[in-house]
């Protein structure tokens, strides 16, 4: 079964933006799509298993949240692109997931696009992910590429009749920002942990893993700091932008959000600055190391080089050597050696070099 491909804005492939391309010999898993219909007094939630039997809800005083998982099959998102009356070029970025995040009006709805993101305990690795917002006077679109998201709490809040249920379709997108803000902490304060054992790790027993870990960190907060840095202009023009889709009340919850996103970017500054510091620390600890190793080497070297001296003396192959044929010449270059070695010693000990 063929399917459709978007191809991106100055692709490979040699189609013009936009453009269309069958594929053939695959066949793309089909997307999860659940949706929520609210209102005030009540509420419904299911699957949608027949996408060409879907249509759009339209009930007045009531808002839809439709929500779909995996973006294997551009199908899925061409037909509710052509259901919801969406902009070509608004499908295209939303197949196309590496889309910095932004905000774009449109007439009658407003697209959103920001990183999803999720920490891989086991790998110590994060998983960013594209979700794409499509807010609209009475519903909201949400497209991540694959199944999994940080929502549950939304979805508790609406089954549980809460504030949620009572306000416009703006508060429901305010809540699934404020929800992937919100992950932003959890992720952070985790990684926080991890730095700080490092840390202790740097002064106590540094080594190459410890090296290795320290960069691998770096690494993930360059790209934490990539992908919500952008947020923060794309909150600000939601949150002072006149639009009618958003009301003066939802502004002032935006504000809040943008408000973390700042948290968000100091606390990403600072792990970043005590990750830099941590590396001088772990060189500084290395070379104390190494010092400490010279140290001791010299010493035995500063011992051992007065008895070298000695016993090459002694082992010159010479008929005529006074010492060598008397009855206390081996007693006598015997202690003579040991004199030298604890005099070293005390003489190293009083310049305090050991």
């Amino acid at each position: 079964m063929a399917r459709k491909l978007v191809v991106k804005r100055g692709g490979k492939l040699g189609a013009p933006p936009g453009t269309l391309l069958h594929i053939g010999r695959h066949k793309p898993d089909s997307a999860a799509i659940r949706l929520i219909t609210y209102g005030p007094e009540q509420l419904e939630e299911s699957p949608v298993e027949n996408l060409a039997r879907f249509q759009r809800p339209e009930r007045a005083g009531q808002i839809s949240w439709l929500n779909v998982d995996g973006l294997a099959d551009p199908a899925v998102v061409e037909s509710l692109g052509s259901l919801y009356e969406l902009h070509p070029l608004v499908m295209e970025d939303i197949l196309n997931t590496d889309q910095r995040p932004k905000v774009e009006e449109y007439p009658g709805y407003l697209y959103i696009v920001l990183r999803m993101l999720r920490f891989d305990k086991d790998r110590q690795q994060i998983h960013s992910e594209q979700l794409s917002l499509v807010l609209g006077k009475d519903y909201v679109l949400s497209f991540q590429e694959r199944p999994g998201d940080v929502f549950e709490g939304v979805r508790e809040r609406l089954r549980a009749g809460r504030r949620i249920r009572f306000m416009r379709s703006d508060y429901l997108a305010y809540a699934l920002l404020d929800a992937v803000v919100d992950h932003y902490f959890e992720m952070l304060e985790y990684i926080g942990e991890q730095v700080e054992e490092l840390e202790d790790q740097v002064i106590d027993a540094p080594g190459p893993d410890t090296l290795a870990r320290m960069h691998h960190y770096k690494r993930e907060m360059l790209l934490l700091r990539k992908s919500i840095w952008p947020l923060r202009e794309l909150l600000s023009r939601l949150a002072r932008d006149e639009n009618p889709l958003i009301s003066e009340e939802t502004r002032l919850y935006l504000r809040d959000v943008y408000d973390h996103v700042i948290h968000v970017m100091d606390s990403i500054d600072t792990i970043r600055e005590l990750l830099v510091s941590m590396l001088d620390l772990y060189l500084s600890s290395v070379s104390k190391r190494t010092n400490e190793i010279m140290k001791v080497l010299t010493i035995f070297a500063s011992l051992f080089m007065p008895l070298t001296f000695i016993v090459g003396v002694y082992g010159m192959n010479f008929d005529v050597m006074p010492e060598l044929r008397w009855v206390w010449g081996y007693p006598a270059v015997m202690l003579l050696m040991l004199v030298l070695v604890v005099g070293l010693l005390v003489l190293f000990r009083r310049r305090r070099w050991i």
